[in-house]
C-alpha cells in the first residue's frame, strides 16, 4: 500500500491489527488522465483512496447536463456511499490527472464497520457531511440549468410572438417603396406599418408585465365594444388572408359601451388569432367571431376550423410555457392573455367544442 493508511482521516481510530489486516486487502491502481474509474450505475465494490493524483466527481443531472459535485486530491476518499446502500454508483469519477489509486473491497469496509463503532460512525459522518455538501452543490447547478432553460424558452416565445408584425412591416415596407406607388399608396403603408410597430411596444409591454407577476395597474374607461371588434377583424384580415385564413363576423356587432383598455384587450385577439392561424397553417381555414350579452356579461366567441384544443394540454392550457404540437412558441401568449382578462375582471376559456376547431370565449363585465 502506498499510502498510510493512518493519514486518512476515515481509519484515524482503527487499532494496529486492524490497521494491518486493512493493508493485506488493499489493490493499487493507477489510471491515466481523463479515465474513467467508475461510472454512474457500476457495482458498488468498494472504496477508492487517492494514494496519489486528482479526480472529478460528476453526475448527470435531468436536463443531461454533467453536473461537477467535486474535485478532490491525494489523501481523501471516495465511492463510500454504494458501499454503504448496497447499491450501483450514484455517480462518475474521472482522473484529472496521473492518478494512482488503493482499492479496499466493499466486504473489507462492512467488517471494519461491524468490528469498530468508531469507524462506524466516522464513515457516517463523513458519508453525511459529503452528501449535504453535494446536495447543496446539485441544486445549485439544477436551479441554474432551469433558469437558463426558462430565458431560452421565453426567448423563442419572443421571438415567435414577434415575427408577424415584423413580416407586415416588411412587406408592407417593399411595397411603399414599389415604383409604382402613388402618395395614397405610401400614405396606407405608413399607417399599417405604424400600427404594427404599436403592435410590437404592446407586446413588449405585456410581456414585462407578465414578468413582474404582480397585477397590472390599469384605467379602464368606456368605449364602443363592437366598432372595437370591427377594428380588429379590419387590421388582422390582410394579414390572416396572407396566410389563407379568412376572418368572418357572424351576427352582429352590439352597440354598446363597455369599460375596457383597447390597446391592451387587443392583444387577446391578436394572440387568439395567430394561435389559429398557426393551426391551420398548412390547408387554410376560418376564424369565426360573434359577441352577444349573457347575464351581465359580454360574451365573445372566437373559433376557428382547426383541429381543435388537444386533450394532453388542455387542462393546462393557460399555464406558462405549456405548448403541444407547435414548431415554435412555448405556450406563454396564453397566459399573457388570461392575465389580460383577468385584469379587465373578466375570464377567457377554452369551451368544449367536440369534432371541431378551437373555441375560446371571452367574458367581460357590462
Amino acid at each position: 500500500m502506498a499510502l498510510d493508511p493512518k493519514s486518512i482521516r476515515l481509519f484515524e481510530d482503527l487499532s494496529d491489527e486492524q490497521l494491518s489486516s486493512l493493508v493485506t486487502s488493499c489493490q493499487s491502481r493507477h489510471f491515466q488522465v481523463e479515465t474513467t474509474i467508475f461510472k454512474e450505475g457500476d457495482p458498488g465494490d468498494g472504496i477508492y483512496l487517492i494514494a496519489e493524483g486528482e479526480v472529478s466527481i460528476t453526475v448527470k443531472m435531468p436536463n443531461q447536463q454533467t453536473c461537477l459535485l467535486a474535485t478532490i486530491e491525494t489523501g481523501d476518499f471516495f465511492g463510500e456511499m454504494a458501499v454503504l446502500d448496497q447499491g450501483p454508483r450514484s455517480a462518475t469519477v474521472t482522473a484529472l490527472k496521473p492518478t494512482e489509486v488503493v482499492f479496499i473491497p466493499r466486504q473489507v469496509i462492512l467488517d471494519l464497520f461491524h468490528a469498530s463503532s468508531e469507524f462506524a460512525l466516522r464513515l457516517f459522518n463523513e458519508t453525511s457531511a459529503r452528501l449535504r455538501e453535494f446536495n447543496r452543490k446539485y441544486v445549485e447547478e439544477l436551479l441554474q440549468a432551469e433558469r437558463l432553460s426558462l430565458v431560452g424558452r421565453f426567448a423563442r416565445s419572443i421571438v415567435h410572438d414577434f415575427k408577424n408584425p415584423l413580416n407586415v412591416i416588411r412587406l408592407a415596407s417593399e411595397f411603399g417603396i414599389h415604383a409604382g406607388s402613388d402618395e395614397t399608396a405610401r400614405r396606407g403603408v405608413h399607417d399599417r406599418i405604424s400600427a404594427q410597430v404599436d403592435r410590437l411596444s404592446d407586446m413588449i409591454n405585456e410581456l414585462l408585465e407578465f414578468t413582474r407577476g404582480d397585477r397590472a395597474e390599469i384605467v379602464l374607461s368606456p368605449s364602443n365594444y363592437g366598432r372595437f371588434i370591427q377594428k380588429v377583424i379590419e387590421e388582422l384580415g390582410p394579414e390572416t388572408s396572407s396566410k389563407g385564413v379568412q376572418l368572418e363576423l357572424e351576427g352582429e356587432l352590439p352597440d354598446v359601451e363597455l369599460n375596457f383598455d383597447p390597446r391592451r384587450l387587443k392583444h387577446v385577439f391578436h394572440n387568439l388569432v395567430a394561435n389559429a392561424v398557426d393551426a391551420m397553417s398548412e390547408n387554410g381555414g376560418m376564424v369565426t367571431f360573434s359577441v352577444r350579452k349573457a347575464d351581465g356579461y359580454l360574451e365573445t366567441d372566437i373559433e376557428d376550423t382547426g383541429p381543435g384544443v388537444h386533450p394532453d394540454i388542455a387542462t393546462k392550457l393557460f399555464d406558462a410555457f405549456a405548448t403541444y404540437g407547435k414548431k415554435q412558441g412555448t405556450g406563454l401568449g396564453l397566459s399573457i392573455c388570461q392575465k389580460i382578462v383577468h385584469d379587465h375582471h373578466g375570464e377567457i376559456t377554452a369551451m368544449p367544442n367536440q369534432g371541431k376547431g378551437a373555441l375560446f370565449r371571452i367574458r367581460l363585465p357590462l
